[in-house]
């Protein structure tokens, strides 16, 4: 069944709105991006955003946020600005909302990589554009969304997929366990003691979960926890800005490696993902990133679709 006839369209716009985080959405302003999103990866050129500007502004360094952002603009007929934070006046002490403010008067939307959630929020409450979250502290969204997409793709459903996350409990699972629970999906992570995700958004997670029927549960034993799994995600154990703690996790996650015997325990046509870069031997073996389950290919292109579908809702199109 193509996926968008499984989508619920609504008539809500999403025009000039941020996109800072998937608490701020509903599942069917969800589905509405995930069903463009397919329509965009089958029909990839238009002038649709003919004319229109996105800033991208790096604190962190990256490689699929640039590309995938910079590259969909120029698929839809516009035009993206990379801005590194060290070139422009910001890492030069401007304030975010002076930065914000001014941004505003040049392009029609900013994405922001940013170290900290504060700094987010701040250049969203400033600018008069709206803002997209390409990464922060706390959240990621576009690489969420991009999972489902792939997990939709993949299983041709959302609800009662059971989606199985082994690692750190960072911005990448803070993201997913949210846009899983609005999904209605089975989540489960699995962390060490001392690395679970923040309880405040596990707390609120399960409440969306509630809502459609889906379920947020924690745990630290992953052997138990992939059982059944329909797709299995790991990601790195020490992220940018970690470095100084790679001892202590590399100790810690010791245990929690995504192997070809983990993933033997789950569904027999389980998925494996991850949002890359990967680390072969520590977190994810090669037999499974490198394996007939692994879509993290797949997962990485679809960055690019689902953050078209966010750039054309919240700047509009014709």
């Amino acid at each position: 069944m193509n996926l968008m006839e499984q989508m619920t369209f609504t008539n809500e716009s999403l025009v000039g709105k941020n996109v800072l985080t998937w608490l701020d959405f509903n599942q069917s302003e969800i589905s509405n991006l995930l069903a463009q999103a397919q329509y965009l990866k089958e029909n990839p050129h238009s002038k649709s955003l003919a004319g229109k500007t996105l800033a991208m502004v790096f604190e962190k360094s990256s490689t699929r946020t640039r590309v995938s952002f910079e590259v969909g603009m120029v698929q839809l007929g516009g035009h993206a600005l990379y801005l590194n934070s060290r070139d422009i006046q910001i890492g030069r002490g401007e304030t975010i909302a002076d930065t914000a403010k001014v941004l505003s008067g040049y392009v029609d939307a900013i994405m922001f990589r940013t170290t900290s959630h504060e700094k987010l929020k701040e250049l969203g409450d400033h600018a008069s554009v709206p803002v997209i979250n390409g990464l922060c502290d706390i959240y990621h969204p576009c690489q969420a969304l991009a999972d489902v997409f792939t997990i939709l793709e993949e299983k041709g459903r959302l609800c009662g997929v059971k989606l199985v996350y082994i690692g750190d409990g960072n911005n990448v699972a803070h993201s997913l366990m949210i846009i899983a629970a609005m999904m209605g999906m089975e989540f489960v992570i699995v962390t060490p003691e001392g690395y679970e995700p923040d309880q405040g958004i596990v707390e609120k997670s399960k409440k969306i979960a509630h809502q459609h029927n889906g379920s947020v549960t924690l745990v630290n034993d992953p052997s138990t926890a992939v059982i059944d799994a329909d797709v299995i995600y790991t990601d790195v154990w020490t992220s940018m800005g970690q470095e100084e703690e790679f001892d202590d996790r590399y100790k810690a996650f010791q245990g929690y490696q995504v192997n070809e015997k983990l993933l033997n325990k789950a569904q027999t046509d389980v998925t494996f993902l991850h949002c890359l870069p990967a680390h072969r031997g520590e977190e994810v073996s090669a037999p499974v990133i490198d394996g007939k389950h692994s879509k993290v290919f797949t997962q990485a292109e679809n960055r690019m679709h689902v953050q078209k579908a966010i750039l054309q809702a919240v700047i509009g199109f014709q």
